[in-house]
This record gives C-alpha cells, sequence and structure tokens, in this order.
C-alpha cells in the first residue's frame, strides 16, 4: 500500500451524499458522509468527515483508512445508517463487549447505550434458573424405572430456592 496523506474534507451540497471509501484495519467498507456524521454528530467518525478533523487517505485507491480492528464496523455502519441493533442478540458476549469497545472508541454514545442495554439483559437471562423448583419435584418424583438417571449438566439451577415444600 503507497503513504497515505492527510486531507481536509469540506462540506458542501454534493458531499453530504458523497460516497466515502473506509479501510477499517484492512477492511474495506463504502458508505456516505451522510450516514457518518447525521446520526451521531458528536462521534468521532462524524469529526472525521465534517471537516473537525483531518484524515489519512491512501492517495492510490482513494481510502480513508482508520486503524482499528475492522470485524465489527459492519454493525457500527448498520446502527448509524438505520439506528437499530438487528443481530446483536445473537452475538456472543465476548463479541458484544469488542463491539463495545469499539462504539466506545468512535464516541458513539447511542450505540454504547445499546449494548450496554443489550448486555444487561444478558445477564439477567443469565440468573434466572433454567428450571423451576417444581419442575425438579416432578423429575425427582418419577420411579427409577422411568429414568434410569438425571443429567442436569450445563443447566442454570442457581437461584432455584428448593427450601419451601409446597
Amino acid at each position: 500500500m503507497g503513504c497515505t496523506k492527510n486531507i481536509e474534507i469540506t462540506m458542501n451540497s454534493d458531499a453530504c451524499s458523497s460516497v466515502v471509501r473506509l479501510n477499517i484495519g484492512g477492511r474495506e467498507f463504502s458508505t456516505t458522509i451522510d450516514t457518518l456524521t447525521n446520526r451521531e454528530p458528536e462521534s468521532m467518525l462524524a469529526a472525521m468527515f465534517n471537516g473537525r478533523q483531518t484524515v489519512s487517505k491512501d492517495p492510490e485507491k482513494g481510502y480513508v483508512f482508520v486503524d482499528r480492528d475492522g470485524k465489527h464496523f459492519g454493525h457500527i455502519l448498520n446502527w448509524l445508517r438505520d439506528g437499530v441493533a438487528i443481530g446483536l442478540f445473537e452475538l456472543e458476549r465476548l463479541e458484544l463487549l469488542q463491539l463495545l469497545q469499539e462504539a466506545k472508541y468512535y464516541q458513539l454514545h447511542g450505540f454504547v447505550d445499546k449494548i450496554i442495554e443489550i448486555l444487561n439483559k444478558e445477564d439477567e437471562v443469565r440468573k434466572e434458573p433454567d428450571l423451576t423448583r417444581s419442575d425438579i419435584i416432578k423429575y425427582t418424583a418419577k420411579s427409577s424405572r422411568d429414568y434410569q438417571y438425571y443429567n442436569f449438566r450445563g443447566i442454570n439451577l442457581s437461584g432455584l430456592d428448593l427450601s419451601n415444600p409446597v
């Protein structure tokens, strides 16, 4: 890759909808200045593309380079485009924490709040036991010929109160 040069992006009526090519840690993305500046106008991305900061652009390919891991940048663009967090509930906790780190880096405060909300909901779900007291009584009341053994491996029983008889 050739050397990068710092450029200033100035806003004009055509620039708002113009396409921007981004290289985020080696992954290439295309979007518009509108997408990068409208939803979270106080973010680092907005500052980079509304003229408040200079950016590094590859003179050969025309990509603006950002030295970050591009793994989660698609989620960031989707947030900036639509303001919704589609698909985040399917991410593993580690991936959500990585995405949270990226959202904080780019100063996307609304997205940070959304990710924290998802993490908190995930924590609440983890606290709830997988089985109820009556489920346990039902399984243990069956005769041994009905069940050879009980396998509770991997089932969350924390917080389950078995002390009070019905």
